[in-house]
């Protein structure tokens, strides 16, 4: 069951990614045109914040319940912390990512108050591109299954 939901965890990063930066394109073109909160951004918006609840869970799931690299993390925090590997995986990647899910949230969240349109774009693109920057930093690219 671990390796198939690892396997999940990382394939699915690719529909994050591209859901993303599909919202990141909408929300940019509609700030520079200054144009209205159109469908599309609600919908690219939506998918995201679905894709990266799917994804948080799914890691969760591997944090929490499979993850050998966790377990031996938490079998002896204070080893773990000196280890890099094992910090990365206990400490830093869950921490960095639910910082870039509740960025996606907060982008999100902030296109349903009541502003004009580009200014939807301009929040969703600001919050949405952190979000990218920190998840890029936190995807442990030399173990990337692709």
């Amino acid at each position: 069951m671990y390796n198939g939901l690892l396997h999940a965890h990382s394939g699915f990063r690719w529909l994050v990614l591209i859901a993303l930066v599909v919202a990141i394109v909408i929300s940019l073109a509609g700030w520079i045109k200054r144009s209205e909160w159109t469908k599309s951004g609600k919908i690219s918006g939506l998918v995201l914040t679905i894709l990266m609840d799917i994804q948080f869970l799914i890691g969760l799931v591997l944090y929490v319940f499979l993850s050998p690299m966790t377990k031996a993390a938490f079998n002896d925090f204070g080893a773990a912390m000196k280890n890099e590997t094992l910090r990365f995986y206990a400490v830093e990647h869950i921490l960095i990512m639910v910082i870039a899910l509740a960025l996606v949230h907060i982008g999100k969240s902030r296109t349903k108050k009541d502003l004009p349109g580009w200014k939807k774009h301009r929040s969703s693109f600001i919050f949405y591109g952190i979000s990218l920057l920190v998840i890029l930093m936190a995807i442990p690219w030399d173990r990337a299954m692709f």
